[in-house]
């Protein structure tokens, strides 16, 4: 059976990277939601892998880098482009949709200028392009304003965000309303639940839905103290249980599935995060990170393990939590009235701002708003074998 060429670019968008794809590029079966399209990016990810190592696929063995991203020319008139995600399981048979990246939502904007995605009349020869995107997955609209220069996207500059090693062209990018489901940004109704998770215990939990389902937790309560590097948390075999087991039991409360039994073939969603006041600490890169120059601390879990910087989308639930006083999120910064933090992750620092107000007794995010950037690695095709879907 012969390898077969598909159209794909190798991106990187925040700290995260994927092979994206114009829905026309890819063969036909695979153009349709369904088991061929999900077998194809299992192959070109090369998932799944019992060594976890993806070595015959473009995954990078981690859940930032085992990512495929799927555009089109929108069909709706208020948007450009149609975003759909898939977030590829490592070591197990699926793909899974449930929800967004942030990281490479800012790569989405530049794919699809350079693409052909994007009314060409609507970029100038200098300035930039606002690329209004319909993230599919969750229903949302993201809006990022893209540089050009001299016609053609700008991904070089002095940008610099941590967790990326080198600089580039900042992205800015908004998420419209962030919430999930319709508007239920608290699924339970409740700034802070006690959470009963079996073997473990009761613990207080902020529950939010927005950017992406997230259960935050303190980090005091679970024996932390919210410094943690990678290293500390993904080597401790009982505490990945741990957070699995809290992960489970805080998706049936969010109603995102009915038995904690059924988490496991939701690995994306929902987060796990915990918080802690600042404090001065080392960065995985060896940067100083100063208490004085961020908000609270915020370590997170994605696919099991802990990110080693920070997941877009969680940032957006960060930055919506922070904005509402009395979550735990907002009492580990100070409290009060918060329109945009800086906290400190793995990596070293990020800034995030929402405003958040109260209609008629629900809370309502109307944007969250961060910086990114984002660069090509590579083009061309990837090459599968013809039987793989």
């Amino acid at each position: 059976m012969n390898q077969i060429p598909i159209p794909a670019t190798y991106m990187r968008g925040g700290t995260s990277k994927g092979v994206f794809f114009k829905l026309t590029d890819l063969p036909e079966a695979a153009q349709v939601p369904g088991e061929a399209r999900d077998r194809l990016l299992m192959r070109v990810i090369g998932s799944p892998d019992p060594y976890q190592k993806q070595i015959d696929g473009m995954g990078g063995a981690t859940s930032s880098t085992s990512k495929t991203v799927i555009l089109s020319r929108s069909e709706s008139p208020d948007h450009d482009v149609d975003y759909l995600f898939g977030q590829v399981s490592i070591d197990k048979p699926f793909v899974d949709w449930s929800g967004n990246c942030g990281n490479l939502s800012a790569a989405v904007g530049p794919f699809a200028i350079s693409n052909g995605l994007v009314d060409p009349t609507r970029i100038p020869e200098n300035g930039e392009v606002e690329v209004r995107i319909w993230q599919a997955n969750i229903g949302k609209t993201i809006v990022s304003r893209v540089p050009i220069t001299n016609g053609v996207v700008q991904e070089t500059g002095d940008f610099e965000l941590d967790g990326v090693t080198f600089p580039a062209a900042e992205v800015p990018v908004a998420f419209k309303d962030p919430a999930d489901g319709e508007g239920a940004i608290f699924p339970t109704g409740n700034l802070v639940d006690d959470l009963d998770v079996p073997g473990i215990g009761t613990l207080k939990a902020t529950m939010i839905n927005a950017g992406i389902p997230t259960v935050f937790l303190r980090a005091a309560d679970i024996g932390y103290t919210g410094n943690e590097l990678q290293e500390a948390v993904n080597g401790d075999a009982k505490a990945l249980e741990m957070f699995e087991a809290i992960r489970a039991h805080g998706a049936v409360r969010m109603g995102l599935i009915a038995d904690a039994s059924e988490a496991a073939a939701r690995q994306h969603t929902p987060k796990v995060a915990f918080v802690a006041p600042p404090a001065d600490y080392l960065s995985s890169s060896g940067k100083q990170v100063s208490a004085q120059e961020i908000d609270l601390l915020v370590r997170a879990l994605s696919m099991g393990k802990l990110h080693h910087a920070m997941m877009g989308t969680a940032a957006v639930a960060i930055a919506s939590a922070a904005a509402i006083d009395g979550t735990l999120v907002n009492l580990a910064a100070g409290g009060g009235k918060l329109n945009a933090v800086t906290f400190g992750h793995p990596s070293g620092t990020l800034r995030v701002g929402a405003e958040a107000s109260l209609v008629d007794g629900r809370w309502v995010i109307e944007e969250a708003v961060m910086s990114r950037s984002a660069r090509v690695l590579m083009e061309g095709f990837v090459r599968v074998p013809a039987n793989s879907f």
